[in-house]
């Protein structure tokens, strides 16, 4: 059981470094006036998505594989179904990630880096909830 919370933790620390640095990627894109930077910035957030989406899956799959040795326990914990609800909150936003960049790679950004940039605190806000709930178990 440590093993696996301990590759758990290891992979949500990895998919998270995505999370956050994805987002910050597209402010600097929408900011940038020159088409050079924007390309190049494009590309860098096509590489990250695709290194940081398997991180997304082994994450969850281990998770899954916690909860799986012992159901009765975490099933039956309200903070639990908190959390695996955010967790399933961060796996759309991790998708709409994907779709803003495959906007920016096909020069179909339609946000400005205002709107980018506070779209790059929503993962902040969700990790405090579930580290939280994860660590106090309050409910």
């Amino acid at each position: 059981m440590l093993w696996l919370k301990a590759f758990h933790i290891i992979f949500i620390v990895c998919w998270f470094a995505g999370l956050f640095y994805l987002p910050r990627i597209l402010v600097y894109y929408a900011a940038s006036e020159h088409a050079v930077v924007r390309t190049q910035l494009a590309v860098m957030a096509q590489k990250l998505y695709r290194f940081v989406t398997p991180f997304m899956v082994i994450a969850i799959a281990l998770g899954l594989a916690m909860l799986a040795l012992n159901p009765q326990y975490y099933l039956a914990s309200h903070w639990m179904w908190l959390k695996l609800g955010s967790v399933a909150v961060l796996v759309v936003y991790h998708i709409l990630c994907g779709r803003y960049v495959r906007a920016i790679n096909d020069n179909r950004n339609q946000h400005n880096h205002v709107f980018y940039r506070f779209f790059n605190e929503i993962p902040v806000l969700f990790l405090f909830g579930i580290v939280i709930l994860a660590v106090l178990k309050p409910l």
